[in-house]
């Protein structure tokens, strides 16, 4: 029976050795060492002997299986280590390296965190709320009445449960004054969704950002001060910025402001930026009712709101002329940005 092992592990050695790739070193593997393989069927006969044979066999089958097993280790590693070489073959490695291209934030991103940045610095503290919303959070709350087109399948896409993915970020105003106790100043970025045809300056998904202050004594002087101090911050000291009135359902009154843009070799043209506008008293006694406290009741406290593209800021910070850049991934495009 020694005999027979110490053949079984001589024709695996030289199986192993013979072996010119992993494919049939693994072959070599099984015929010896697999479920059914010389070495196996070899300790399977160790139930025959007399008892005090055993351990003597038991020793010897165990040093044969440790040998191949090392063997077949050794040349794997001769094996991967040829492989190496010649997958190498041909190639000065003694050639400088490819430039490593240089990463950087997105544009929308840099947009976001600047804008993020100045108005942390005047007190706003960030919030968040869900994209998939209630329509209650969405509109009902937010005095938008309801043949008001927004509430429309052609223009915002609902779900079969009847919840919509939020046409924009007013409802993360709504969800923090349900918890806060005035006064509340928070600023709200993240992404709204509208059916809006694609093109230079649509898409169906845009970034926002949105604004509330609400306190006791909240005047339309300081809407006004807020937001031409955050887009004077953003473009620059000389940045003219002009109010228009316009109408919102959940503002009274309601303003879009717009900057003055200079691009050399054109002539200057105001370009609309955000929308604002003092809360309307009807979405603090709205809330006051949902909340079942006076803590907003709209004789106690003011309020002003402010939402902004944070993809239409990026176009004007940098000029760029097309939206549809900024989701492309085109790195010719956003290297500019790193």
């Amino acid at each position: 029976m020694k005999q027979e092992l110490e053949t079984i592990q001589a024709d695996a050695l030289s199986a192993i050795e013979a072996a010119t790739d992993q494919k049939i070193l693994d072959e070599a593997r099984v015929a010896f060492l697999g479920k059914k393989g010389r070495l196996t069927a070899a300790s399977a006969a160790m139930k025959d002997l007399p008892n005090e044979e055993k351990p003597a066999y038991g020793q010897a089958l165990n040093m044969a299986r440790q040998a191949i097993t090392a063997a077949i280790e050794s040349k794997l590693a001769a094996l991967q280590e040829e492989a190496d070489k010649k997958s190498v073959e041909g190639i000065d490695l003694t050639l400088p390296p490819r430039e490593l291209l240089e990463g950087g934030l997105h544009p929308l991103t840099l947009i976001k965190d600047r804008a993020i940045q100045i108005l942390r610095r005047m007190g706003f503290a960030l919030a968040e709320g869900p994209e998939i919303e209630t329509e209650y959070h969405c509109f009902d709350a937010l005095n938008t009445p309801d043949d008001h087109p927004a509430r429309n399948e052609k223009d915002t896409f609902y779900f079969d449960s009847g919840k919509l993915l939020r046409t924009h970020t007013s409802s993360v105003q709504i969800r923090t004054m349900e918890k806060a106790t005035p006064p509340v100043r928070i600023i709200a970025p993240g992404s709204a969704y509208r059916r809006d045809e694609i093109d230079a300056t649509h898409l169906s998904v845009f970034n926002q950002l949105e604004g509330l202050f609400v306190a006791e004594d909240v005047k339309l002087g300081d809407l006004k001060g807020t937001l031409e101090y955050f887009l004077r911050a953003l473009f620059g000291n000389e940045t003219e910025v002009r109010f228009r009135p316009h109408f919102f359902p959940f503002t009274e009154p309601s303003f879009e402001i717009d900057v003055k843009l200079h691009v050399k070799g054109q002539a200057p043209k105001w370009i609309e930026v955000a929308g604002c506008g003092m809360v309307d008293p009807a979405v603090f006694a709205s809330l006051a009712e949902s909340r079942g406290d006076d803590l907003f009741d709209p004789e106690k406290v003011t309020g002003f709101a402010f939402g902004m593209g944070l993809d239409r800021l990026a176009m004007i910070q940098w000029g760029i002329k097309d939206i549809r850049l900024l989701i492309e991934n085109d790195t010719r495009f956003l290297k500019q940005f790193a």
